[in-house]
C-alpha cells in the first residue's frame, strides 16, 4: 500500500453554473481548493461552440495562475440534445447517437490533454426500452473502444463511472466491462462516495480500499441509502473521517471534487461549507493529512 497522501479537493462547475468560468475558479482558488472537476457545458466551456483550442487554452492559463489542477468531466445533461437528459448515450439505439456521444468523449480527452488534466470522466448511460442486457453491454465496448485509444495516445486515463440507474451501476459492474475489453490501462474508476452510500453492499470506505488500484477520480458529497441524491455534507448518511482515511491510505493523488450538481443557486457559500467540512473530516482521522 502506498503511503497516506493528503487530501487534494477539488469542486464541480456543475454546482456553480449561476457564475462565469473565470469567476468560479477564482473563488475555488480563494477559497483553497486544489483544483476543479471541469464538466464541459455550454455556461462553461462548451465543447461545440465554435474555437474550442482558442477557449480551451485560456482556460488553461488560468487555471496554471490560479494554481489549480482538473479533472474533465463529461455528465452535462443536455449539452448535445437540447429536449433529452443524457442523450444521446453510448447505449442509443441509433448509431449516429452513439457516435455523437463518442465524439463529445473524443473531444474531452483532446481538452484534458491541453489542460494537463489528471483523468476524463464519463459514465455508461441508460439501457434503452427494449435493449437487452448483452447488446447494451456490446454498444459500451464498441462506443468506449477509440476513446480508450485516444486516452492511451495522449496519456490521459478515462475514468468510467458507476451510476445509479445506468447499465454500469455499481463497481461490479465496472470490472465487468473491464473484462470484457480485455483490462485496458487506460481505463480507470470515478468512484462517487454518495454512490457507495446509495447501492454499494460495502461501507463506503470499504469500497475505496477495494477500488483503490484502479482510482483516477473521486467524486464526493454526502446521501441515504437507497436514495439518489447529492446532499450536502451532514444532510445524508455517510461517516466522512473513515472514508477520507481510506482514500489517504490508497495512495490516490488526483483530485476528490465536491459534486452537488443541483444546488448551484448556493454555489459560492456551499463551496465554502463544503471545504471546511471536509477539512475538518480529514483532520480527525489517525493516517490522513488535512486538506490543507
Amino acid at each position: 500500500m502506498s503511503r497516506p497522501q493528503r487530501l487534494r479537493l477539488g469542486y464541480g462547475t456543475n454546482g456553480l453554473t449561476d457564475l462565469r468560468l473565470d469567476d468560479a475558479l477564482g473563488l475555488l482558488a480563494d477559497l483553497g481548493y486544489d483544483g476543479v472537476g471541469l464538466t464541459l457545458d455550454h455556461m462553461h466551456l462548451d465543447p461545440l461552440a465554435p474555437d474550442l483550442a482558442a477557449r480551451t487554452a485560456r482556460v488553461a492559463r488560468r487555471l496554471g495562475a490560479l494554481g489549480l489542477t482538473t479533472t474533465v468531466e463529461t455528465g452535462a445533461r443536455y449539452v448535445l440534445e437540447p429536449r433529452r437528459k443524457h442523450g444521446p448515450s453510448l447505449l442509443d439505439a441509433d448509431l449516429e447517437g452513439r457516435a455523437a456521444r463518442t465524439r463529445l468523449l473524443l473531444t474531452a480527452v483532446n481538452v484534458a490533454a491541453e489542460l494537463g488534466a489528471h483523468a476524463v470522466h464519463c459514465f455508461s448511460g441508460v439501457t434503452p426500452a427494449g435493449t437487452d442486457d448483452g447488446t447494451a453491454w456490446q454498444r459500451l465496448r464498441e462506443a468506449l473502444a477509440p476513446v480508450l485509444d485516444a486516452a492511451d495516445a495522449v496519456g490521459v486515463p478515462l475514468a468510467i463511472e458507476p451510476e445509479p440507474g445506468h447499465l454500469l451501476a455499481t463497481v461490479a459492474d465496472f470490472h465487468r466491462l473491464r473484462r470484457m475489453l480485455d483490462e485496458p490501462e487506460p481505463l480507470g474508476l470515478t468512484l462517487d462516495i454518495g454512490h457507495c452510500q446509495c447501492l454499494e453492499p460495502e461501507p463506503p470506505g470499504e469500497c475505496v480500499r477495494a477500488a483503490a488500484p484502479w482510482l483516477r477520480h473521486v467524486q464526493i458529497e454526502d446521501m441515504r441509502r437507497g436514495v439518489h441524491e447529492h446532499l450536502p455534507f451532514g444532510d445524508g448518511e455517510i461517516d466522512f473521517p473513515p472514508v477520507l482515511e481510506a482514500l489517504a491510505a490508497t495512495g490516490y493523488q488526483g483530485l476528490t471534487v465536491v459534486e452537488l450538481p443541483r444546488h448551484s443557486h448556493a454555489g459560492p457559500e456551499l463551496a465554502r461549507s463544503s471545504f471546511e467540512f471536509l477539512q475538518a473530516a480529514a483532520a480527525t482521522t489517525t493516517k490522513g493529512a488535512p486538506a490543507a
